[in-house]
């Protein structure tokens, strides 16, 4: 495989990619969509066998030095969302293969018909509704979609659209071209997880003391046009822009494979979300690939599905 053939051909150690997401957003699709790009896949891996697998002795079962994609079932007996981060992080620290965690979502609304057309028990609920389990499985892996180094979300997307997004991002054609994750975060519930860069946004005028914007977040043009008026926006937006543009290719020539770039405020709704919106849009114009994170609005959406 052209992969394959490429990592062996630069000296580079291939990457590995752990696999998860909600039952029924297309976990197991994006697993042999892999497989057929060249990677060893191995899906439904309980997480206590990942540390064996990593360190097994050469010719007895050791990693085979290709690409390698490993599925996480959230209905695994031992999984937990602690579990499958702290995983993540393990496995980053003591092998010298870059690795990823990829996230395959889809909205609750889609999930629900989907249970519905096959007529199939949702695994967390098998006794109630699919919705319950829906929801119940959405509140397990909160914490790891926060996390996720990759995010696709499959509501909109057929089997070959997956195929074609996976490509993108870590596919032979997106070898050795670094992911870039922009997340929006809270002060009040700390630091993002595992992010490389962290930029403050409190200085910027808040809109929440705005009456008209107060219910509204950084992804309304009302509320983007008020925090774009600060007068130190302007400078703020086009230094950081830059700085990262200029980082991005220094980084990539250093083999990292993928870049999370955080952006706080005190609540995380307003000049956060709009500033991430705009840095996003910035690099993505300039022909980067770039997947971007609201930690506290997807909480709130979270929270409000779960009631």
């Amino acid at each position: 495989m052209s992969h394959e053939m490429t990592d062996t051909q630069h000296g580079a150690a291939p990457p590995l990619v752990l696999v998860t997401g909600p039952s029924g957003a297309g976990r197991s699709t994006a697993i042999r969509a892999l497989e057929d790009m060249g990677y060893e896949a191995i899906d439904n891996l309980p997480l206590s066998l990942l540390p064996r697998l990593l360190s097994a002795p050469a010719g007895a079962g050791a990693m085979p030095e290709r690409p390698m994609a490993l599925g996480v079932d959230p209905r695994n007996r031992d999984f937990s969302a602690e579990a499958l981060i702290d995983a993540v992080e393990r496995l980053g620290a003591l092998s010298d293969r870059p690795v990823q965690l990829l996230f395959v979502d889809c909205r609750p609304d889609v999930l629900l018909r989907r249970f519905s057309e096959t007529r199939r028990r949702h695994p967390l609920a098998p006794a109630e509704s699919a919705q319950i389990g829906i929801a119940r499985e959405m509140d397990l892996l909160r914490a790891v979609r926060t996390r996720a180094d990759i995010l696709i979300d499959t509501s909109e997307l057929s089997p070959q659209e997956l195929r074609a997004e996976l490509e993108q991002w870590i596919g032979p054609g997106g070898a050795g071209r670094m992911a870039v994750s922009i997340h929006s975060f809270s002060y009040k519930r700390g630091l993002p997880r595992g992010v490389d860069m962290v930029f403050d946004c409190r200085f910027l005028r808040n809109p929440y003391w705005e009456p008209s914007l107060r219910a509204l977040d950084g992804r309304a043009p009302a509320v983007a046009a008020f925090v774009a008026a600060d007068p130190r926006f302007e400078a703020f937006h086009a230094q950081l822009s830059q700085m990262v543009q200029l980082l991005l290719p220094a980084y990539e020539a250093e083999g990292k494979s993928y870049l999370s770039i955080a952006l706080g405020c005190t609540g995380g709704q307003h000049r956060s979300v709009a500033m991430a919106e705009s840095l996003a849009r910035t690099l993505a114009e300039g022909g980067q690939q770039v997947s971007i994170r609201h930690r506290e609005l997807e909480r709130r959406a979270s929270d409000t599905l779960a009631r």
